[in-house]
């Protein structure tokens, strides 16, 4: 049996990996039958939040890609817009790119962006490195499509959640960073380290009983599922601390030259972003066992924390590299994407879709501001 300090995958019992078999089959099973309902439903009653236009590649025909145009950008302009490529979560087995639907939309609207939709295919049929060449394939495809008005002076790469991994990961490939040359990439909430277990990863989080509703449950919701998910992605053998697995041990220069790290509070994987963040901003890296953010809630409901460098900071090096840290208040892991359900109070909904809008407009103001406009500056 190996341990939790082992570099390796390691190979389970058969009688274990075939429960792991059946119970993300049974997940999966559970995740798409919500899924297919849910696109039935769009079909006949299309939401506000849809997007413009749904594209297959010849590269990967099985996977679709998502656009979505500012609602004031007029399609026959020859102009061309800034791009956001985002990349959806579910720890590398369930979800889609419709997932992200609702984010997508505001954010493109909000900041005049244009915003692509990536998809990948899903473990344990298809483990590690698939999803993230899927990845790659269909940036590829999508930024080479002139249908498509991307400003190519002007792209960000981001993702949710394993979404946030496979954006880092995608960022070190070659092609990536030599063709397309994203001026930021954008983890969000992202799982950055595998080589560090369930078990540790839950003493790193805060606990917050006084809140009701998942904020303030004694367990975090990923820790059930996180294993799973980690057994179906990662072969057996495998390096945990590959680069393109866990980006958190790539050297700097094989990132874009901006890095916004985004994480919530209540969240398991909040340490290995505040980790890197850190490391990258060549600030005292965290260690384990020491927690983010505070142990008290915060006095302010449905607002950042900006003036707190637990929660916030900015470090830009003598070479001009950015790297970006914000820690959001309260919430948990999926804070913005989860239903209100899944809150189970609807003052926690209330205060995530707050920090929802507050993080988005940080966000594109900061991509606009200080990252699109030096490429431009820098390519003039």
């Amino acid at each position: 049996m190996a341990t939790a300090n082992s570099d390796l995958q390691p190979h389970p019992g058969l009688l274990e990996a075939f429960y792991k078999a059946v119970l993300i089959n049974l997940i999966q099973s559970g995740a798409n039958t919500l899924r297919y309902g849910g696109s039935l439903y769009h079909w006949l009653r299309k939401p506000p939040h849809s997007p413009d236009l749904v594209k297959n590649y010849e590269c990967r025909p099985s996977l679709s890609v998502r656009v979505f145009f500012p609602q004031s950008w007029d399609q026959e302009s020859p102009g061309n817009l800034p791009c956001f490529f985002n990349i959806h979560g579910g720890g590398f087995c369930v979800g889609g790119p419709e997932d992200d639907d609702a984010w997508n939309r505001a954010f493109a609207d909000m900041h005049q962006i244009l915003v692509v939709e990536l998809d990948y295919r899903k473990a344990p049929a298809y483990p590690f490195p698939t999803a993230l060449f899927d990845i790659q394939a269909l940036l590829m495809a999508a930024y080479q499509d002139e249908s498509l008005p991307i400003d190519k002076q002007r792209i960000a790469v981001g993702g949710f959640s394993a979404g946030g991994n496979l954006s880092m990961a995608a960022c070190q490939l070659p092609l990536i960073r030599e063709t397309i040359k994203p001026a930021a990439v954008v983890p969000m909430y992202p799982s950055l380290d595998q080589s560090v277990h369930a078990p540790d990863k839950i003493k790193n989080r805060q606990y917050k009983p006084t809140f009701p509703g998942i904020r303030g449950s004694a367990t975090d919701y990923l820790t059930r599922i996180s294993p799973l998910f980690r057994w179906s992605y990662i072969p057996y053998g495998h390096s945990l601390k590959d680069p393109l697995l866990s980006p958190i041990y790539a050297p700097r220069d094989t990132f874009p030259p901006n890095i916004f790290f985004m994480a919530a509070e209540l969240d398991q994987l909040s340490h290995e972003a505040w980790r890197m963040a850190s490391r990258l901003a060549n600030r005292p890296e965290p260690i384990q066992g020491q927690k983010v953010g505070q142990n008290t809630p915060s006095k302010t409901k449905g607002a950042l924390i900006l003036n707190d460098e637990r929660f916030a900071f900015e470090h830009i090096g003598d070479d001009g590299r950015r790297v970006r840290w914000l820690l959001i208040p309260d919430q948990v892991h999926g804070f913005d994407l989860i239903p209100q359900r899944m809150h189970g109070d609807p003052a926690s909904f209330k205060d995530a879709h707050a920090k929802k809008h507050e993080f988005q407009k940080l966000l594109g103001d900061w991509l606009h501001r200080d990252v699109w406009k030096q490429s431009n500056l820098d390519s003039a």
